[in-house]
């Protein structure tokens, strides 16, 4: 099974948040999901974001592959960049 963390759509129409989410590549954008990991509310100002750093980095290490927007969201928060260095030093 394919895992991507990706996000799905909340909220009321014209006023959207998302949950950053670990699911099945082949499922539906708002449909089941394996874990939830976090939020991404880009209606505040500034957007607001929370994500769980440990699960997130289960997930990636166990091969989730995230979404260029996951991606963005996770590199402004840090995470890839402690992913990274935690393969660098699995690596040795």
């Amino acid at each position: 099974m394919a895992v991507k963390l990706r996000l799905k759509r909340m909220g009321a129409k014209k006023k959207p948040f998302y949950r950053v989410v670990a699911a099945d590549s082949r499922t539906k954008r708002d449909g089941e999901v394996i874990e939830e990991l976090g939020y991404y509310n880009p209606i505040t100002e500034p957007a607001t974001v929370k994500i769980d750093e440990e699960k997130t980095l289960k997930w990636l290490s166990n091969g989730a592959q995230p979404t260029d927007t996951v991606r963005d969201l996770l590199s402004k928060q840090g995470i890839m960049k402690k992913y990274h260095e935690s393969k660098m030093t699995r690596g040795k």
